[in-house]
């Protein structure tokens, strides 16, 4: 792997008081301030940049906005002129993270690991800069794979039971007499021996990390390295702004999404939670976010377009962002009826039933989820709600199916 020299990178920096302000922005607590100015002014003394990590499992092929919050905060540490350090978790994806789960992951197989990693870095390349000067990129194969059982002993030598057990995750399934595996309680001992194997000086997580991050301190500690500062962000509340933004739950926005539909599924967002998205997912300044939250002189609903087309013109560009906004105006200006001109046809049987039709035009994932949604009134055909999740409905060439005010599609008859 081909070394850049650190003053080619440190070049670069920022003023000490300016970083800081930068990479604490919209973090939830950093272990601690202190360490992290510390650092940062002997990296802007010394023209060494501190080394920052963040470890990321392939356990699925794609990332949300949710993933970003993390990743952006990684790009300030590019963007001050610190070397990024990501940690491609080939090895620990194997096992799964077991953070905020209340049962065992399955174990991914090879081929599913090396299948989501290869979509990651083209994504993760929408956020932060992939340039060899500002990257580095290391698979935690590279150290995990090669121990032998007595490596994994000494590993396990540095932590006691008790301290394991006081993770939320393993006490809260304890308590409620759900097994825990042995092999999960690997996982923290993993990620923290990836701090010492890269010599992290910062790790990145969002704060279900915490416990994970930490433990990497006291690796590095009993490994005679300075302990690495933690950076913990906040999780991104998802679009029913409720629960954390999950592609299970269905309440997220893709980064790999059409502009379209990342312009609608913010404009869907509660208005409380746009302070949250502004600070989290964008770079607009404090001072005009503010002003954009302010209600006497910003109207809500504009201050929603600006969050989405600052949104959609990241991860696509400006002309995709307006023509986004167009599109959506166009539809919703005309009231709940409005449809756009270009939709997908969908090949249908002349006579379908209400679940089979909702579930065939991917409106949902299984016949459970489309019985309620039309319990519910969110499907309609041709603008009236099917109601009837047992109906049996006559198809005519030409009908719109619609769920919500984003999905559309056209049905075409079979013959």
């Amino acid at each position: 792997m081909q070394r850049v020299p650190p003053r080619s990178i440190a070049a670069r920096m920022k003023p000490v008081e300016e970083q800081i302000e930068v990479l604490t922005r919209g973090c939830e607590r950093v272990y601690s301030e202190r360490e992290l100015a510390e650092r940062v002014t002997r990296a802007v003394e010394t023209g060494k940049p501190l080394r920052a990590k963040l470890g990321m499992d392939p356990t699925a092929p794609d990332l949300t906005l949710g993933h970003t919050v993390v990743l952006g905060k990684l790009r300030d540490f590019q963007d001050m002129g610190h070397r990024a350090v990501l940690i491609v978790g080939d090895y620990t994806a194997r096992i799964g993270d077991p953070t905020g789960k209340s049962k065992t992951r399955p174990i991914l197989t090879d081929e599913q690991v090396d299948a989501n990693a290869k979509t990651y870095l083209d994504q993760a390349g929408k956020v932060i800069d992939l340039s060899p000067e500002k990257l580095e990129i290391r698979r935690n194969s590279e150290w995990l794979a090669p121990m032998d059982f007595a490596d994994v002993i000494r590993l396990a030598g540095q932590t006691t039971v008790a301290r394991m057990l006081e993770r939320d995750t393993f006490a809260n399934r304890q308590k409620a007499g759900v097994e825990i595996h042995l092999h999960e309680l690997f996982y923290p001992l993993m990620q923290a021996h990836d701090s010492v194997m890269v010599r992290s000086d910062v790790e990145l997580g969002g704060n279900d990390q915490t416990f994970n991050n930490l433990m990497g301190r006291d690796f590095q500690r009993n490994a005679g390295q300075p302990p690495q500062v933690v950076v913990i962000t906040p999780l991104l509340v998802g679009t029913d702004g409720h629960e954390k933004m999950s592609k299970s739950l269905g309440n997220y926005i893709g980064i790999t999404e059409p502009a379209a539909d990342m312009f609608g599924k913010t404009m869907s967002i509660p208005d409380a939670l746009m302070g949250n998205y502004f600070e989290l997912l964008t770079r607009v300044p404090a001072a005009e976010v503010n002003r954009l939250l302010d209600g006497s002189a910003t109207h809500p609903r504009d201050a929603k377009v600006m969050l989405a087309k600052t949104i959609v013109s990241q991860y696509h560009d400006d002309a995709a962002a307006d023509a986004a906004c167009d599109e959506f105006f166009r539809i919703h200006g005309a009231g709940e009826a409005g449809q756009p001109d270009d939709m997908p046809e969908l090949p249908v049987p002349a006579t379908i039933g209400s679940v089979a039709l909702v579930v065939t035009a991917g409106f949902a994932k299984s016949n459970s989820e489309a019985r309620r949604l039309i319990s519910e009134q969110g499907v309609r055909l041709n603008g009236d709600p099917i109601g009837d999740p047992y109906a049996e409905l006559a198809i005519e060439t030409g009908s719109v199916l619609q769920r919500g005010k984003r999905k559309f599609v056209r049905l075409v008859v079979q013959s």
